[in-house]
């Protein structure tokens, strides 16, 4: 069995005390109360109908924001497990000045701080940031539709992290977009499959995320965006997301470009068999003694929802449904099937902690050699030769860079690596290793975590440090953020990172024994990373994965 390398959002030395998240949500409601006063309403016709928005200005630049704009019909009743449907035309204007509601979501992560209009299954809102000069007549902007991440399970588009307005401050059509999460977002049953046209079940997260591309293209525009040259970006789920819409025959012409930020639906996180997510379903489905499809779209989704916090409950987890995913992401990018586009991805320095594969115990050699038995059995002498263990510092230096890649660091590389065998676009790769600093105020004992966690880049490639007021940020901190979004908006610009001020960033390729990556932090650089032979020995432990090349 392929060993499970636990993590939550933010891990627990950077849990974000239940006092600060009132202070700053309570900071952020002024925010959005005196950005909403500024100018008159502007207007959009789309092609559902016309939406009023919000004039706001961002460091002196004013620009145009719509919040919660409908791409689908509301997924409920009927609808529910279904594919997304199309929007129903409406009449008059439609207010598009407030976040829709969130999806159906279980508060399982402390960094996520929403703007959203409570929760509910009727979730399938975006929201567009835009140039106050953008406009159908204007000449065409870039554009980057991002997905948020966590674990499929949670996130929305109206998290701070995410705005948009400094991307759009740059010249870029911004939107984030919500997709079904969870039980809702990927329940797979036989009766669904024989329901469906396409005879697949599940995916019904991925396939919002389908729909809004579709939407963008047939409405962008509209916005003063190009839906010729639409980047797609996340990160972790939705970083998985877009390698899996890079892959996707639904979504992979709907894309000039696509930015990872740790994470891609490689082994260990490979998607499962139709076969296997249909038996999981059947056992949620046993357990909410729901005897019939009618009977579970009749349960409330609050019951549905604290039902999937049981033990029953499915994989959130994205399947080959023979529609959505006609086969493993990896066989399409392995045959050179996917996306041929510019791809910019990387992941953190501390994507792990070594107490993940400690657990409890003290990171001494021989508990870390204790440790990596456990892990890979026969395996565990080559395993602590790439991952070497002498002295604590080693152990606790190695086991780190183990968790991580056993978590999401791996899946990366490997996305990375075929992308650049088969694909006929630059790939560029980067390591982020800018530390959060410490906390404007930290519990008694609490220190800032030594490397760049799980997430942690996420506020610097979006430009929005400020909003995030639980850490003391630096100028440093606001000097890579500049950096790094400024890699981001000339990537989506261009296809390429590299721009004027900043430090070059030469795609992947070969050089003294390596590939060339680009180490994003205070002394931003490139560098000749030597780690493929770890990489090399990760993907034969998780060979075994069905699907996997």
């Amino acid at each position: 069995m392929t060993p499970h390398i636990s993590r939550s959002k933010t891990p627990p030395r950077s849990t974000t005390p239940r006092r600060a998240l009132v202070g700053l949500l309570l900071c952020l409601g002024t925010l959005t109360a005196s950005a909403s006063a500024i100018g008159p309403a502007p207007q959009v016709q789309l092609l559902a109908g016309r939406i009023a928005g919000l004039r706001v200005s961002h460091d002196g630049v004013t620009l145009r924001e719509f919040q919660g704009v409908p791409y689908a019909a509301p997924p409920v009743g009927a609808l529910r497990w279904k594919p997304p449907q199309p929007v129903a035309p409406w009449s008059g204007v439609r207010q598009a000045r407030r976040f829709g509601p969130r999806c159906m979501q279980r508060p399982l992560f402390g960094d996520m701080v929403f703007r959203a209009n409570g929760m509910s299954e009727d979730c399938l809102y975006l929201n567009v940031w835009t140039p106050a000069s953008g406009s159908a007549v204007t000449p065409k902007l870039p554009v980057l539709v991002y997905f948020y991440g966590g674990g499929f399970v949670a996130g929305d588009g109206s998290e701070w992290r995410y705005d948009g307005a400094s991307l759009a401050r740059r010249g870029i059509v911004t939107v984030t977009v919500n997709y079904r999460l969870g039980v809702f977002g990927f329940l797979a049953l036989p009766a669904l499959a024989a329901e469906s046209p396409h005879h697949a079940a599940g995916n019904y997260g991925l396939l919002d995320q389908q729909a809004a591309l579709q939407w963008v293209k047939a409405n962008i525009a509209r916005f003063g965006g190009d839906p010729a040259r639409v980047t797609i970006g996340g990160e972790s789920a939705g970083s998985i997301s877009v390698s899996a819409l890079m892959a996707s025959p639904l979504s992979r012409g709907l894309i000039a470009g696509a930015i990872g930020e740790s994470g891609a639906l490689f082994a260990p996180i490979a998607p499962l068999p139709l076969a296997v997510a249909e038996q999981q379903g059947e056992i949620f489905a046993m357990h909410v003694g729901a005897d019939s499809l009618a009977a579970l779209r009749a349960l409330p989704a609050q019951v549905l929802l604290q039902a999937s916090a049981q033990g029953n409950a499915p994989s959130a987890m994205p399947n080959i449904d023979g529609y959505f995913l006609d086969e493993a992401p990896a066989v399409t990018f392995a045959r050179g099937a996917q996306a041929h586009i510019p791809l910019l991805l990387g992941s953190n320095s501390q994507e792990g902690f070594y107490t993940a594969i400690l657990k409890q115990q003290a990171p001494t050699p021989a508990h870390y050699r204790a440790a990596l038995g456990r892990l890979f059995g026969k395996q565990a002498a080559p395993a602590l030769a790439l991952y070497p263990g002498g002295n604590q510092a080693e152990v606790e230096r190695s086991a780190t860079a183990l968790a991580g890649d056993m978590f999401i660091a791996h899946t990366t590389w490997r996305w990375m690596a075929w992308q650049r065998r088969t694909g006929k676009a630059p790939v560029y790769f980067y390591y982020f290793a800018q530390p959060r600093p410490a906390k404007r105020h930290p519990a008694p004992g609490e220190k800032p975590d030594p490397g760049a966690v799980h997430s942690g880049e996420i506020e610097y490639a979006l430009g929005n440090l400020d909003s995030n007021r639980v850490y003391a940020w630096t100028p440093t901190d606001r000097a890579v953020s500049r950096v790094m979004e400024g890699y981001f908006a000339q990537f989506i610009k261009t296809g390429n990172p590299n721009g004027s001020g900043l430090p070059a960033w030469p795609a992947v390729r070969t050089s003294d024994g390596g590939l060339l990556r680009q180490t994003i932090d205070a002394h931003t650089h490139t560098a000749v990373d030597r780690g493929a032979a770890r990489q090399a020995f990760l993907r034969q432990f998780y060979a075994k994965h069905p699907g996997e090349p």
